[in-house]
């Protein structure tokens, strides 16, 4: 039996994230062979997942980034059981990884068969979820293009948004962040009244009319009430219409506006853990 020195242990374990522990057994078991260590810590983790199939994984990290020319942004959350797990630095570190990677794709799939260290990412992710021993998966993945993507991180890791402007200005990274931030504190359904699905508008009416019958308002009237009501909605729930939170005396177009005549706001994308 080949003599497992500490100095491979700690090799497979920074390959891996695996505790000493399971790294010195991997290595006894294959008589000190490196690749194959890694192939019976990888087989751990497919056990493990399969084991936590279904198990809910609502904990993470939601993390967008932007290219280096503001042009397209990325965002992702890395999801994992626990608030726990997902605090730890390196789990953080694998989100901000995968999510440097996403910049380069268009689809979930994609990203998942991507190149992470020499194995794809989700290899990786199985990998981890062996070291871990809690079910680790990409949640979402949503991408944007525009003339200039900014992006922001609410604290914790919990929510990620990009917001996507007309044109690249001075003044367009601030404003995007600060739009992002908007869309990250106040969940628009929307980024105007032409992206609410007709669906909505009419469970909205319904639900303004049901109200309006309540305080006894003839039926003839309900119409044109309810249409005053469903203005009320799209400047309370579309991100361009919302009252600024930095300044409530003016919408986000109107504050995207003071920083260009001619700016406006895009797109976005917003993902937040548990929603």
């Amino acid at each position: 039996m080949a003599k497992i020195t500490a100095a491979e242990v700690n090799k497979l374990r920074k390959a891996t994230g695996a505790g000493m522990m399971d790294c010195k057994k991997a290595l006894v078991e294959v008589d000190g062979d490196f690749d194959k260590a890694i192939e019976v810590l990888r087989k751990k983790g497919q056990k493990v997942a399969a084991k936590r199939a279904d198990r809910e994984s609502s904990e993470g990290a939601a993390i967008s980034k932007v290219n280096a020319d503001a042009t397209k942004g990325a965002v992702i959350s890395l999801n994992c059981e626990t608030d726990f797990v997902a605090k730890n630095d390196d789990f953080v570190k694998l989100a901000n990884d995968i999510a440097d990677l996403a910049l380069n794709f268009s689809t979930k799939e994609e990203l998942l068969a991507a190149d992470y260290n020499g194995i794809s990412v989700q290899d990786k992710l199985t990998e981890q979820t062996g070291v871990i021993g809690e079910k680790i998966e990409i949640g979402s993945f949503k991408t944007l293009e525009a003339p200039f993507v900014g992006s922001y991180i609410h604290a914790g890791n919990k929510i990620a948004v990009l917001t996507g402007l007309s044109k690249n200005v001075e003044g367009a990274e601030e404003a995007a962040k600060d739009v992002s931030m908007q869309a990250a504190a106040m969940n628009p359904v929307a980024l105007n009244e032409e992206g609410v699905d007709q669906t909505t508008i009419e469970k909205e009416i319904e639900i303004a009319k049901d109200q309006l019958r309540a305080e006894g308002k003839p039926e003839e009237m309900l119409d044109n009430i309810a249409k005053g009501k469903i203005k009320r909605f799209f400047k309370d729930n579309t991100l361009v219409n919302q009252a600024f939170i930095k300044d409530n005396k003016q919408s986000v177009a109107e504050y995207v506006k003071s920083v260009d005549s001619d700016l406006s706001v895009v797109a976005f994308e917003r993902v937040a853990l548990g929603e």
